[in-house]
């Protein structure tokens, strides 16, 4: 009697070690990096003991399941034997019965339950104790490695795109959320997408920025300057695209003030601008605004790859793509989209897709052309006259004016109550 009561209580025990195998795994795989980060950093050494394990994923799987296997099989075994000798040859059927009841929920359901509800304190708590099996099982598991190995060769995929994973942590994290995390959401993804977008696709086209002739009067430069909202200025000689430097402000100003009276319209604003920064129009914005800082600079004219001029980025431009448009006193609110009183909206050709996606919360594609105008000629094939009506994405698009062959102004309508195919023509274009 005494030797059936030792098999069921080490039965028992056996179960609990694969509860602890089942747990431990789960536990360990589901603790957050971050808070081990937190507290190993202050000290904490079960956390750096659950670190080490979790950067070793192999060695720690394979252990975990050599033990719980291991345990399972023997439960089971000392069960069966248990059960043969009680119920003869139906015993076989009832230990495996039982065995999977018991299993089931106290070494598998139960265990996990708790572990996942608890993640971070239950790794902290078996770190110890697993990292001493996986040492003790280091031999066995290296003979793993070298099975799977021989089996299923080596693991063709290099790296992880973690790219991909801190964007699914983002949405799971902040997909249900107030306006304040959404806006937070909005400012994280918006840093992974710098190393995505080029400059061509922020920058100012060069058709709206405001510039300098250096052959001005001086008197002419000095009103243009300070009247305009900007602190920086392409200077130009010639013709825009021979840009010769960057007048700032401030140079400006200290240089009138250093002049007298008699010399104020003799003086050559090509001596105070600095010197021109270009960039080409394909940098990607992580690596401009890396450049900006290592450069101290704010300021960039934008090239493309024949050398000529095509607009200007600044160290603004990328900010305000990652926490929204920044605006100051100088600032016009909606700079380039005016709402209407009908709930269209008067925008200028030159206003990028993703400006105005962001002004008006909508979603027009910009992987195609980089600003409203040119949206529409790709999409309608055509330069339309004023007047001309489109129905593109869901919305209605009217032409107001043309420039020669530039749409300089367009009317949008952002809702539509019917609205068929993605592309309608309602007046005929040229």
């Amino acid at each position: 009697m005494f030797e059936y009561w030792t098999l069921i209580v080490s039965i028992i025990i056996l179960i609990f070690a694969s509860g602890f195998f089942s747990s431990s795994e789960t536990g360990l795989t589901a603790a957050s990096d971050a808070k081990m980060r937190q507290l190993a950093n202050n000290g904490n050494r079960n956390a750096s003991l659950v670190e080490k394990l979790k950067n070793d994923k192999d060695s720690l799987i394979s252990a975990i399941l050599i033990g719980n296997n291991a345990v399972n099989v023997l439960a089971s075994a000392l069960a069966t034997s248990a059960a043969i000798a009680f119920f003869d040859d139906s015993g076989v059927f009832i230990a495996t019965l039982v065995m999977t009841i018991l299993i089931t929920i106290f070494a598998e359901v139960l265990p996990k339950t708790y572990a996942i509800k608890n993640a971070n304190q239950f790794a902290l708590l078996v770190a110890t104790p697993i990292r001493f099996i996986v040492l003790i099982l280091t031999p066995l598991t290296m003979a793993m490695r070298w099975i799977s190995l021989i089996f299923l060769g080596r693991n063709s995929e290099i790296s992880e795109n973690r790219e991909e994973e801190l964007r699914g942590m983002i949405d799971l994290q902040m997909g249900e959320s107030t306006s304040e995390l959404k806006e937070t959401k909005a400012m994280l993804s918006s840093v992974l997408d710098l190393s995505e977008l080029t400059v061509d696709e922020i920058m100012t086209h060069r058709g709206s920025v405001s510039m300098v002739n250096v052959e001005d009067k001086p008197e002419d430069i000095v009103s243009f300057v300070l009247n305009s909202p900007h602190t920086r200025l392409p200077v130009y000689s010639g013709k825009p695209e021979n840009i010769i430097g960057v007048l700032h402000v401030k140079d400006l100003l200290r240089a009138l003030q250093n002049s007298n009276n008699k010399n104020k319209k003799k003086f050559d604003v090509a001596k105070i601008a600095s010197p021109t920064y270009f960039v080409p129009e394909t940098t990607l914005l992580a690596n401009q605004l890396q450049a900006f800082r290592t450069r101290r600079e704010h300021f960039a004219i934008v090239v493309d790859e024949y050398g000529d001029f095509r607009g200007i980025v600044t160290l603004e431009d990328i900010i305000e793509e990652i926490v929204g448009d920044i605006d100051d006193e100088h600032d016009v609110e909606l700079a380039g989209c005016t709402a209407q009183a009908d709930g269209s909206y008067v925008v200028d050709g030159n206003v990028t897709i993703r400006d105005l996606n962001r002004i008006l919360d909508i979603n027009l594609p910009d992987s195609d052309a980089s600003t409203i105008a040119g949206l529409l000629l790709y999409e309608t094939r055509t330069i339309p006259i004023p007047g001309g009506e489109f129905n593109i994405h869901g919305m209605r698009f009217r032409v107001i004016h043309r420039q020669n062959n530039q749409i300089t102004s367009l009317r949008i309508w952002t809702k539509q109550k019917h609205v068929g195919q993605k592309k309608s023509f309602s007046t005929l274009s040229e």
